[in-house]
């Protein structure tokens, strides 16, 4: 299927259902989605966005990263005009409504993984996130091995299991089977980033949820929601929203539960789909497209 091309069954979508009086919000994530492979947000991706902001629509930013890592990567434009959904829904910020939703890991729960992460893999590369704060066991340079502007703070197991977790990381290649059977029910565990990251979080923490809680206090439905992803994370949020796109270097199972696929995040994905939503050129050629066929 080539960028931007639809799904058969919402060709309809396309010619008469897309338009900012339809949808009311734009959901997106960073990694993979809006940011390209150098961490960066094109300015084509960057006008698209405030265009579709200016035109009435939220726009929501959602991702597995911390506060200090979105901080980061997004211009000040994007960061004056978004709500939040960090940590895949653990922590939500709306400046907006005031609204600061957090959830946890409860310090009993933390420590029975530490314990369990500890005894299947005693060198097991684990970091810990507290409400914005990066720890971990050891020493670890992550500022050269994944590009980060910070290191995880060093602290002793002792300490980090009185803690509840905002989110439980494991990185590199590890078995994820024993793990799920065994906190089942406890955790809401996820398997990104081509199977070296596990993401151990909250059980009530997920986009969808996350994005349900924002939609429940701007007085919209889910129905009104467009999203973009590319990760199993995203997954949930594809199967609530009203209108799912997928990045052309999304995974398989996102692109089959897409109602579009656009083009992947180096070649400004975001920003071809989104420019339909703004009043753009390629909006145009569109609805004279669609006249055509009547």
């Amino acid at each position: 299927m080539n960028p931007g091309t639809l799904c058969r069954d919402h060709e309809e979508k396309l010619c008469w259902g897309l338009n900012p009086l339809k949808y009311s919000t734009v959901v997106l994530d960073l990694d993979g989605t809006l940011l390209n492979s150098n961490k960066e947000v094109s300015k084509r991706n960057l006008d698209a966005v405030l265009s579709c902001y200016l035109k009435g629509m939220r726009i929501i930013f959602a991702t597995a990263r911390p506060p200090r890592a979105v901080n980061w990567f997004l211009p000040h434009e994007l960061l004056d005009i978004g709500a939040f959904v960090y940590y895949n829904g653990a922590q939500v910020i709306c400046k907006e409504t005031k609204i600061e939703i957090n959830e946890s890991i409860p310090a009993n729960v933390t420590t029975e993984i530490l314990d369990y992460c500890l005894k299947c893999n005693p060198e097991i590369e684990l970091t810990m996130e507290v409400r914005d704060e990066w720890f971990s066991l050891r020493e670890l340079d992550y500022i050269t091995s994944m590009n980060t502007r910070s290191n995880p703070i060093v602290k002793p197991l002792n300490e980090l299991k009185q803690y509840d977790a905002t989110k439980i990381l494991l990185s590199g290649n590890n078995d994820s089977s024993g793990l799920l059977k065994k906190f089942e029910g406890k955790v809401n565990i996820l398997i990104t980033d081509n199977h070296q990251l596990i993401q151990i979080m909250p059980l009530l923490a997920s986009k969808e949820l996350a994005i349900a809680k924002l939609c429940e206090l701007y007085h919209v439905e889910l129905d009104s929601v467009i999203v973009f992803g590319d990760d199993h994370n995203d997954v949930g949020l594809f199967k609530k929203a009203g209108y799912a796109i997928a990045m052309g270097n999304a995974i398989e199972e996102l692109k089959e539960i897409a109602d579009e696929i656009t083009a992947n995040n180096d070649e400004n994905g975001v920003a071809v789909s989104l420019e339909r939503f703004c009043g753009s050129r390629r909006l145009f050629e569109l609805q004279d497209g669609a006249k055509s066929f009547g």
